[in-house]
């Protein structure tokens, strides 16, 4: 199974965003965006804290899952992905348990503190599976 390289990804890294190239589920045209990514429990994560709000960049990737994830900032790759929405309620909550507990952690390179898991708690959350390169 692909694996995601072995750079330092973890919520407690000193980014935490990424950029992904994904359709655009209307036009069909390629989409860049930057966003919140996060290791956490075992796996690698999209998320955003809309607060349920529709999202264009949720919405694509249910649409075609397939997309581009950009690495930047000291280690720079395009990595081919699939991304998977997290439905299962035990899964989401383990998974974001673990993002509020590190963005709380004095290290925690952004400005989102105090954050509670109910700000997440309806936020968009991908399952992030690399593919191997041909």
């Amino acid at each position: 199974m692909p694996r995601a390289p072995s750079a330092a990804w973890t919520c407690s890294s000193t980014t935490r965003a990424c950029r992904t190239r994904q359709t655009g589920r209307r036009t069909g045209r390629p989409r860049r965006i930057e966003i919140f990514f996060c290791r956490a429990v075992g796996s690698t994560y999209l998320c955003s804290g809309a607060g349920g709000g529709a999202t264009d960049w949720h919405a694509n990737l249910l649409a075609d899952p397939a997309f581009t994830f950009h690495l930047k900032n000291g280690v720079r790759a395009d990595l081919p992905a699939l991304a998977t929405p997290v439905t299962d309620p035990a899964e989401r909550r383990a998974v974001l348990e673990e993002i509020v507990a590190d963005l709380n952690q004095p290290h925690d390179p952004g400005t989102i503190r105090p954050t509670r898991l109910a700000d997440w708690a309806d936020g968009r959350l991908m399952r992030i599976s690399f593919l191997d390169r041909p």
